[in-house]
């Protein structure tokens, strides 16, 4: 990329918390370009840390509305991992998971695939300039009007599982290229989609011969082990599911010759357990045993959170507090060990440093509720949705941003409470609405903070934008957007 000395000029001075008149230090200049602003869009993109980004919008926007940063480099950067790991797969983003309009236009430009599920986003993605053919129409039930737009506009590759829907294929879609969705097991899955989706084994052979009868035309299968998936063996037993469904539709003379693997893929943040290595290490080799380079089959996927859920940060800032006093008589006893959970993530809101000292009594500290600019109707809506566990970090407070930069260009919170005297606080979440279900967090352990600190959110690029509301007024947190790493070639970014 070009190199230029960027304009520091809206960083300098101090950056004011209202509440309270505390200033902050300025952000660090910038050592390459500041930004890219887009011809079509007028949308700017930063070339800084996710950290940095985060210190200049608060400064920009006078510290009062939550607001995402989307990095799109964390999004090229798992472009290129799925290329190394999962060459003979071409992705299809689910464009359920984050319909955000940038990210949907830098994966067309990388030349990818997409999952829709609607008139919607069906044409969204064709209003991008990607072709029919690379479009999979991934709801196995369909509305008619929608079946019909998909036929309109030449989107001609269908899923389906039941009977019905074959018979109004027939009616509007009779040309389409048809994938079969399969009944997989998803128990390992948060978001179990078997419950509503995928043909049993015991019927896909007169399902089949359905389609046979009719006229239309299958050319493969399809599968979903979950969204959120936990175990990647379930990637190795559907994929035999799928061989004996590809048999039993060349019995009947269709031409299968294409395999969607669906979605499950977990986040890049995922480090333990089912991550993507893991995954791709089961999908690969099944793919090979079942389906080799000569039987010339065709793989798709649905990935969606893979591609997003590490790019997005979500900061948000404290609103208001509320103190609550410790019951005088509620004691610990004194000859209890004096530790917290050590499963927390690492950082402020877990760490304490009171080696070999008796616990406070609940009266010495009293506990605290704070009330932040974002919560379960928007954002979070995560929480209720998708089974999402959320870990808020301390951005900024008592007048100091707390966050460094990683080698990787995310924020990591920094320790400023590592001395022995600091205290965590039994606290709670909550977000703007009149409605008590609107809890982030019931119980969390945080530095004492006030009104016009800042806590921020990693990993929160998953089903969070794509189902927030405005109940009671509330507007959804808009997205500035970096590359942290300048991993994008510039011609992407146009």
């Amino acid at each position: 990329m070009p190199s230029a000395t960027p304009d520091t000029a809206g960083l300098a001075g101090s950056l004011a918390i209202s509440a309270k008149s505390a200033a902050y230090s300025p952000a660090p200049s910038l050592h390459r370009d500041s930004h890219l602003t887009t011809s079509s869009k007028r949308e700017t993109v930063a070339f800084c840390s996710v950290s940095e980004l985060m210190r200049t919008h608060i400064a920009d926007h006078g510290a009062e509305d939550a607001f995402f940063v989307a990095d799109l480099g964390e999004v090229y950067r798992q472009y290129l991992r799925w290329q190394a790991h999962l060459p003979r797969v071409e992705p299809f983003y689910a464009v359920k998971c984050n319909p955000d309009p940038r990210v949907l236009r830098l994966l067309a430009k990388l030349g990818l695939g997409f999952d829709c599920a609607s008139r919607a986003e069906l044409q969204a993605i064709l209003e991008l300039g990607v072709t029919p053919d690379r479009i999979v129409y991934a709801n196995p039930c369909k509305q008619a009007s929608h079946l019909r737009f998909a036929a309109t506009h030449q989107v001609g590759l269908l899923t389906f599982d039941n009977a019905d829907e074959l018979h109004k294929i027939r009616r509007l879609h009779p040309h389409a290229q048809l994938l079969l969705r399969i009944l997989t097991d998803d128990s390992k899955s948060l978001c179990q989609l078997g419950i509503k989706f995928g043909a049993p084994l015991h019927t896909t052979a007169s399902l089949l011969q359905l389609a046979h009868d009719l006229g239309l035309n299958v050319v493969g299968v399809s599968f979903h082990v979950g969204s959120g998936c936990l175990d990647p063996s379930p990637f190795a037993d559907a994929v035999q599911r799928a061989h004996r469904v590809f048999a039993q539709g060349a019995e009947l003379g269709f031409d299968m010759h294409l395999l969607d693997v669906g979605g499950g893929f977990p986040s890049a943040l995922i480090s333990n357990g089912a991550t993507f290595e893991r995954t791709a290490a089961v999908l690969g080799p099944a793919l090979d045993q079942y389906f080799p380079a000569s039987s010339r089959v065709r793989f798709i996927a649905e990935p969606g959170r893979y591609f997003v859920s590490s790019a997005f940060t979500l900061a948000v800032g404290i609103i208001a507090r509320r103190v609550v006093v410790r019951d005088q008589e509620e004691s610990l006893t004194p000859t209890e060990p004096f530790a917290f959970e050590d499963a927390l993530p690492e950082g402020p809101t877990s760490v304490v440093n009171h080696h070999d000292q008796l616990p406070p009594t609940p009266n010495d500290h009293p506990a605290y509720m704070y009330y932040v600019n974002d919560g379960v109707y928007g954002s979070f809506n995560c929480l209720m949705f998708d089974h999402a566990t959320v870990h808020p970090r301390v951005l900024a407070s008592g007048g100091v941003f707390r966050t460094r930069q990683e080698d990787n260009g995310r924020a990591t919170s920094s320790t400023p409470l590592s001395d022995a005297s600091a205290l965590l606080y039994d606290s709670s979440l909550w977000g703007p609405t009149c409605d008590s279900i609107d809890c982030i967090a019931a119980a969390c352990r945080l530095p004492q903070l006030d009104v016009g600190d800042w806590l921020y959110f990693p990993d929160m690029g998953a089903y969070t934008v794509c189902a927030a509301s405005q109940f009671n007024g509330f507007q959804t947190s808009p997205v500035v957007y970096t590359d942290a790493n300048n991993s994008i070639p510039y011609a992407l970014l146009l």
